[in-house]
């Protein structure tokens, strides 16, 4: 697994990730919002796989 995400799009990701969690979780957010720990999980790895699939990478390449 290659990164493919970069610095803003990672925090983006973290951040929308743990908004969701936190209104599933402690405002009695709807069940789909659950869905945050995909985010989640993608900006703490770097790593997307949907992007893999549409050729995108927003990861700075270090020459």
């Amino acid at each position: 697994m290659t990164k493919n995400a970069g610095g803003f799009d990672r925090v983006l990701r973290i951040v929308l990730g743990v908004a969701l969690i936190a209104w599933a979780a402690l405002f009695d957010g709807p069940v789909w919002a659950w869905i945050g720990i995909l985010p989640l999980a993608t900006g703490a790895l770097g790593f997307c796989a949907l992007y893999t699939l549409l050729g995108i990478n927003t990861c700075p390449v270090k020459k």
